[in-house]
């Protein structure tokens, strides 16, 4: 993948542009991907705001510069908008695939802007409360036991495929009342669609995507179709019940449940991130040992410290004054993860891990109207998981080095983190 991936017919440059930084070349490096932080913060000392003149894109990443642009009015997130992007007269002739690809998967409250955003969301706001998630903890536990049961004491084990990614995908078929036979087939899907979020795509990859996203809706069409005139409850029931009004049409409606049961991502990025950050940092780990108390808080500078996400994605609406840049409407914009939670600016010593550090506004699930509409139920599984590890095991260790993920620009995440882990008793 390359820079001449884009339609590369770019605004005029009115952010800063360093020179020297060959911004897709930077952002799909194995090396940067590993860990990105000593360029970001690099980048970030030269200017809270950069303009890459080839794609067009503007990259923020300064925690003030990025929690103004993602509550301010002129920046939203349907991609449609985007001039130099996928929906541009000239992406269409030149790129069919990307296109057909990306109008199948717009048709959802993520990729919306208001009042369509908000139509949307609302439908599931109330079941993502913290109050109603918490008649899912003891599932969560349930499921949490049983995976750790199955793993073996003293030897290496992976804990991303042991542990991290089927608990997190686990929860999201009971969440949707997916059965546990479609639970590799599903895993295979939402692979695919993952690598959406790059930006830049190969042939392959879209085609893989696109097979990947007809068939999910399809699953998804037969079994809205197989439950009838009785919805139900939950997650699934909400969705049927706005369909059945009219608050949203069968294609938002297939649209939106991909996205959502493909969310267990983020926490199995948090499972593997965070606990390699505890393992790195032996101090912090033995405090949240000694006080369970810290587990809350723990979680929260494992976000900051090493963000599962990468990439938070905003277009400009109408022009917009970005840290005393000019964001043109029709750009795309791009908050850099990494760079956001450890500026300086925000955040006493940045790139010290500190599971006391109070207060702590990271901003992994971004801000304004399209912040994260699962983050309390990232958080809470992730407090179930880091409880459940800390009770059964009195010695976790690395059992070799781990693997990061070197295919996705947009999320930094393990392939592998082997461990050995030895009972409390």
């Amino acid at each position: 993948m390359s820079q001449s991936d884009f339609h590369t017919t770019a605004p005029a440059a009115t952010a800063l542009e360093a020179p020297g930084i060959d911004w897709w070349t930077m952002l799909t490096d194995p090396a940067y991907l590993e860990s990105p932080y000593a360029e970001l913060k690099r980048i970030r000392d030269l200017g809270a705001v950069h303009h890459d003149a080839v794609s067009g894109v503007y990259f923020v990443l300064g925690h003030n510069e990025f929690r103004q642009m993602a509550t301010a009015p002129e920046m939203g997130r349907d991609t449609r908008l985007w001039a130099n992007g996928w929906n541009a007269p000239e992406s269409r002739v030149r790129d069919p695939l990307g296109y057909e690809l990306f109008r199948e998967f717009q048709p959802q409250m993520t990729n919306m802007n208001p009042p369509d955003h908000r139509r949307m969301r609302e439908v599931y706001e109330k079941a993502f409360s913290p109050a109603r998630l918490a008649g899912f903890l003891p599932m969560i536990q349930a499921e949490s036991e049983r995976l750790l049961d199955a793993v073996p004491a003293g030897v290496p084990v992976d804990f991303m495929s042991a542990f991290a990614n089927p608990l997190a995908r686990a929860v999201s078929r009971k969440l949707f009342h997916i059965p546990p036979e479609m639970g590799d087939l599903l895993g295979q899907w939402v692979e695919a669609l993952s690598l959406l979020g790059n930006v830049i795509m190969t042939p392959d990859q879209k085609r893989e995507a696109q097979a990947a996203l007809r068939a999910f809706k399809a699953y998804l069409r037969d079994a809205i179709a197989a439950r009838g005139d009785a919805p139900g409850e939950g997650f699934v029931g909400l969705a049927l019940a706005a369909l059945a009004d009219g608050t949203m049409d069968e294609e938002e409606t297939l649209t939106n449940l991909v996205t959502l049961i493909s969310g267990g991502t983020a926490t199995a990025t948090l499972l593997g991130n965070g606990l390699l950050a505890l393992l790195r940092h032996p101090r912090a780990f033995g405090q949240l040992r000694a006080d369970r108390g810290l587990i809350r808080p723990a979680i929260e500078e494992m976000l900051r410290y090493e963000p599962g996400g990468s990439f938070i994605l905003r277009v400009a609406i109408r022009d917009y004054a970005c840290g005393g840049m000019l964001i043109p409407a029709g750009s795309l914009a791009i908050g850099l993860v990494g760079a956001i939670n450890r500026d300086p600016i925000r955040f006493e010593d940045p790139d010290v891990f500190d599971i006391t550090r109070q207060p702590n506004a990271h901003l992994v699930f971004g801000a304004g109207p399209h912040i994260c509409l699962g983050k309390a139920l990232v958080r809470m599984t992730a407090e179930v998981a880091f409880a459940s590890l800390l009770d059964r095991y009195g010695r976790i260790e690395l059992a070799g080095p781990p693997v990061w993920w070197t295919h996705r620009s947009d999320q930094h995440g393990l392939h592998s983190l082997p461990l050995r882990l030895a009972s409390a008793q």
